[in-house]
């Protein structure tokens, strides 16, 4: 394989979570008698570009299917945050009804909701037809296509324009990372922003974040990276912000590059320290698969432990990355009963590897269970805070990465 964005070939890897189906693909009761497709997932880093990447093994018209079920309005933070997002980006550019906003991955309109709020004009791209059709019903545009160069290219010779344009969490889910951000060029108005959020690979090395590793996920982006990658597109950084959102984020303002913008003394001071902390040498990724055996192994003993003990045991969050955490540690539902959500597009379903059930909320109230294991440690203290009830009957609520703790 070669890298992604220079083209070089990959020879290092620096973490092998063996095989698993892609992380979102949840089962129906009809699917449990059918076998499941299991890819390799591999990450890679170049030691030219310093891009750290999945190895290729599927489309992603395989990952983002029309029944997608990832609904970004599940998580009352995240919705919290969009709408501060929203609220900043008016201000800070003066944007008005003259004005339109583009967002890539628009999902189920979360974020563009509150630019139809303030009347200002706004287009969704969307592929996935489940969440599209979400955020058409509350009066956005959205185009149900994959955003590539042509795209952006056409969207520009129809006159639409970005003079905002937003990507959230896209970044890395893009296979071809130089023909997406080409795009980002061709679809920018003059004098345009773009802004882009995507969980910084500091924050993954120093956290133990391997379960944010799954096929979806194609790319994770340093800010030396990034910058790169805007460079070699005709674009540049000139703001870097760092967001508490998935385990750590940057949120990164970009600008066509003879835009007269000055760059931000943050953005220097970012790339010097990635610098400094290693992330272009090979040393800083060595002991990362050790790391994240270690947790892996440290939940698997405690799982097998609740067991043994004859303690009630159940999940809470359906998300992504705790498919990658079950599937590499081989958690099945004898360890794991069920896992509750409280988003409706999962609930009824199975988890894609491991199979087990998910289930409504309610049912941890029922089960009333000794232990809940919260697999979005991302939004621990939300989750927490919706099950509050729990601990008054002697729950404990436990989280696996970066290391096991049990509060």
């Amino acid at each position: 394989m070669n890298c992604r964005h220079c083209g070089t070939p990959l020879t290092r890897t620096f973490l092998d979570l063996g095989t698993a189906p892609p992380s979102n693909a949840y089962l129906s009761k009809n699917d449990l008698n059918r076998p499941e497709l299991h890819y390799p997932l591999k990450v890679m880093i170049c030691n030219r570009c310093w891009l750290a990447q999945t190895v290729d093994y599927t489309q992603a018209d395989e990952l983002f299917r029309s029944d997608y079920a990832y609904f970004s309005s599940t998580s009352t933070s995240w919705l919290r945050h969009a709408e501060q997002y929203a609220q900043d980006m008016i201000s800070r550019l003066n944007l008005g009804r003259d004005n339109l906003v583009i967002e890539i991955a628009c999902n189920d309109g979360y974020l563009l909701k509150n630019f139809v709020a303030a009347e200002i004009p706004c287009l969704g791209i969307e592929p996935t037809a489940s969440t599209a059709s979400a955020a058409k019903q509350l009066g956005i545009p959205v185009l149900c296509e994959f955003f590539s160069e042509q795209f952006g290219k056409r969207l520009a010779a129809q006159g639409r324009q970005a003079d905002l344009l937003i990507g959230n969490n896209v970044y890395a889910h893009v296979p071809d990372i130089n023909d997406f951000t080409r795009g980002l060029k061709a679809v920018l108005r003059p004098g345009g922003t773009i802004t882009l959020e995507f969980p910084h690979l500091l924050r993954l090395l120093e956290q133990t974040q391997f379960d944010t590793v799954y096929h979806e996920h194609f790319s994770y982006f340093s800010l030396n990276t990034v910058s790169r990658i805007f460079q070699a597109a005709g674009l540049r950084i000139w703001e870097v912000e760092q967001l508490a959102t998935h385990g750590g984020s940057l949120r990164v303002f970009g600008c066509h590059d003879d835009d007269p913008c000055e760059v931000a003394p943050a953005v220097a001071d970012l790339l010097a320290e990635e610098i400094r902390r290693g992330l272009q040498t090979v040393e800083v990724y060595e002991n990362f698969q050790a790391r994240a055996d270690a947790a892996k192994d440290d939940l698997l003993t405690f799982l097998i432990a609740q067991k043994k003990a004859g303690k009630k045991v159940a999940g809470y969050g359906a998300a992504a990355k705790g498919n990658t955490l079950l599937n590499y540690a081989g958690i099945k539902p004898d360890l794991l009963p069920f896992v509750s959500d409280a988003a409706p597009s999962k609930q009824g379903k199975f988890l894609p590897g491991s199979r087990i059930p998910i289930l409504a909320p309610f049912a941890l109230a029922e089960y009333n269970p000794d232990v809940v294991l919260i697999l979005p440690w991302n939004l621990a203290q939300e989750i927490r805070g919706q099950l509050a009830g729990l601990p008054e009957r002697g729950t404990r609520f436990v989280t696996a990465v970066p290391r096991l703790e049990i509060a």
